[in-house]
């Protein structure tokens, strides 16, 4: 036992101090519960999963997916996100890749350096500066000052002490006669002027001696505290969707090829990861959309939900789900970045004074317990800064957002982050309802009269190519290229699948803004009220074909052309325009259709019995009945 005056050992007071952080979030999530509750077991042969949002800055939209493939083995759990690239290094840090953990080793090499007497006596540097400041006046036409000269001069007497002393070896000699040659150039320059001297070099010697050098080991054991990674080429899930169940399968094993470079990481216990690296995937000549997915793979068998999403730690990025305290954060963000508020005058500012209290805080935390950090290995002293860092975030984290909602406040129109954040369209949560989970932008939600009026005899239209309405309406999702795969949806559905996972198009669904279809074909989704779409904050436009690109390497990338401003996208003429929504889009859901155009009455039928039979009785708030149609329908 303790006395109550004695301060407990180094290593109890970092688990105590993790007790207490615990208990601290334990807490939190009373009061701040999570936007997602996380379950412990996906729903197995559900397609798109289960969406969950974890907290920080670590995911892209802080967005991953929880989906239970069917196997014979029983469920294969798998986690699916998007890595933002900003938090790469961290996850990178966590893994021994081979060919990047370095070994010192002493070889003999030849080398060339100056002599010992140049660099004594700034031999180079006196004539370099000579050089450099006459050769600025022949350049410029102007004539010879008192400083060139002064400068020369100085040259010239260093060398020439040099060139006087009996003593100096040959190489000496000869590296005192180079400066000379040199600068009797110069004085010719002084004297005569005329064109630009040609660049002086250094004397310089080759010599051989012993160096140390760095070199990588192929195949070396894994660096303490660190996962074992293998480079293999880049691969995608090989799921299978079964048209008349609906269930998705994968036997956790059989992969389809893709073009890249990725990651397979041993994290211990038969758990796994697959991280596909922006890093080692050139935008030249790899698929764009793959750079920054990661998998997480649990042991075959149910209930792994929580720990697919505690096991990021295992790979230093954020493993809590979101809060609404979070939440706010993220919804600023992505309004900063839809909005284009980026370079708003105080912006920057108040993004830099965010970093700033949360450098301070964790500084604080630090200073108050010195102490018992300073007792710690490396090891031990990593966990508890990662623990420090994360208190430090929950601690500073409504301040953060207190200061950025203040400046999108301003750089909106509103007089304070407090009139912003009471405003009828700021919505700090996102829509969790359906299949996918999609953050709102308050410029549309605030002033959707004013959008729906931009877009007044127009609308958002997709045709179907080659797919079945039927099945699409099966899974109840507009699914984007790298979406079905792991969906389990075969290939060849989209227009041009392959240029779009190089231009980064593949990772979103494709819509146009058309004249208001008044006879439309068959095979077609429509919605008639663009702004129950554009009050989404992931989407990008171009008015014209671009295969989606935001691949800054590929030929098809324009960033003049790419906008997110709704009002623009209203006016697009361009008969091949082209909206990217991320992910997809959720049919059944508050994102569903205003028509959805059959072939056939047949078909129109068939679709409608398969909705209500699995109660499906409303679409967008409108009864099924009045969304279905049949192209037959425009041409009685």
């Amino acid at each position: 036992m303790q006395s109550s005056g004695e301060e407990p050992p180094a290593d109890q007071a970092v688990l105590l101090q993790a007790e207490d952080i615990e208990e601290v979030q334990e807490e939190e999530e009373e009061t701040d519960p999570p936007l997602t509750p996380v379950p412990a077991a996906p729903p197995v042969g559900e397609p798109t999963g289960t969406p969950i949002l974890v907290g920080g800055d670590d995911f892209i939209n802080s967005e991953a997916t929880l989906v239970a493939y069917d196997s014979p083995d029983g469920p294969r759990e798998v986690l699916l996100t998007h890595i933002s690239e900003e938090a790469e290094e961290k996850l990178l840090d966590a893994l021994s890749i081979p060919g990047t953990h370095m070994e010192e080793i002493q070889v003999e090499e030849e080398v060339k350096e100056r002599l010992d007497l140049d660099k004594e006596k700034k031999l180079a540097e006196l004539t370099k500066t000579a050089v450099s400041s006459v050769q600025h006046k022949l350049k410029t036409g102007s004539p010879m000052s008192d400083a060139s000269i002064a400068k020369h001069q100085a040259a010239v007497d260093a060398v020439s002490a040099v060139l006087n002393d009996p003593s100096i070896s040959d190489d000496e000699k000869a590296m005192a006669q180079h400066y000379m040659d040199q600068l009797n150039v110069v004085k010719d320059k002084i004297d005569n002027g005329g064109a630009p001297m040609p660049w002086m070099d250094a004397y310089e010697v080759t010599t051989t001696k012993m160096v140390t050098k760095q070199i990588p080991v192929p195949n070396g054991d894994p660096e303490p505290g660190t996962l074992a990674a293998t480079v293999r080429k880049a691969s995608r899930i090989k799921a299978n969707l079964n048209p008349d169940t609906g269930q998705t399968s994968w036997d956790g094993v059989t992969r389809s090829s893709a073009n890249g470079t990725e990651y397979e990481i041993d994290m211990g216990d038969g758990w796994k990861a697959v991280y596909r690296p922006y890093k080692e995937n050139d935008p030249k000549t790899t698929e764009y959309s793959l750079r920054g997915q990661l998998e997480v793979h649990a042991p075959a068998g149910a209930g792994h939900g929580k720990d697919l999403v505690e096991r990021l730690e295992q790979l230093h990025l954020m493993n809590k789900p979101m809060t609404a305290a979070e939440g706010e954060w993220t919804y600023l963000a992505n309004n900063i970045k839809a909005q284009g508020l980026e370079g708003a005058p105080g912006m920057k500012a108040a993004m830099e004074t965010a970093q700033g209290l949360q450098d301070l805080q964790v500084q604080e935390i630090v200073h108050q317990r010195m102490e018992s950090l300073m007792g710690l290995d490396s090891d031990a002293l990593q966990t508890a800064m990662k623990r420090i860092h994360l208190e430090a975030s929950h601690k500073v984290l409504p301040m953060k957002v207190e200061v950025v909602r203040d400046a999108v406040a301003k750089a909106s129109g509103f007089a304070s982050g407090a009139e912003l954040a009471a405003s009828p369209g700021y919505e700090p949560t996102p829509s969790t309802g359906g299949k996918w989970l999609t953050w709102s932008r308050f410029d549309v939600t605030g002033k959707k009269a004013a959008v729906q009026e931009a877009f007044k005899g127009r609308s958002l239209t997709h045709n179907l190519n080659g797919g079945d309405l039927a099945s699409l309406l099966g899974t109840g999702v507009l699914a984007s290229t790298e979406k079905r795969a792991v969906m389990g949806i075969g290939g060849g559905l989209g227009m041009s699948e392959q240029a779009d996972k190089m231009t980064g198009g593949a990772n979103s669904v494709f819509l146009r803004v058309k004249k208001t279809p008044s006879k439309p074909g068959g095979g077609r989704l429509i919605w008639d009220d663009p702004s129950v779409l554009m009050q989404r904050s992931d989407y990008y436009a171009y008015n014209g074909d671009h295969y989606g690109a935001i691949n800054p390497a590929h030929g098809h990338y324009n960033a003049g052309a790419i906008t997110r401003d709704p009002m623009k996208i209203a006016k697009f003429t361009g008969s091949s325009n082209e909206i990217m929504f991320r992910n997809g889009i959720d049919l059944l859901g508050a994102e569903a259709p205003s028509r959805i155009v059959c072939h056939t009455a047949a078909e129109r039928s068939s679709i409608l019995a398969s909705l209500t039979s699995r109660g499906i009785t409303q679409l967008g708030g409108k009864p099924v009945e009045d969304v279905l149609c049949t192209e037959a329908d425009y041409y009685s």
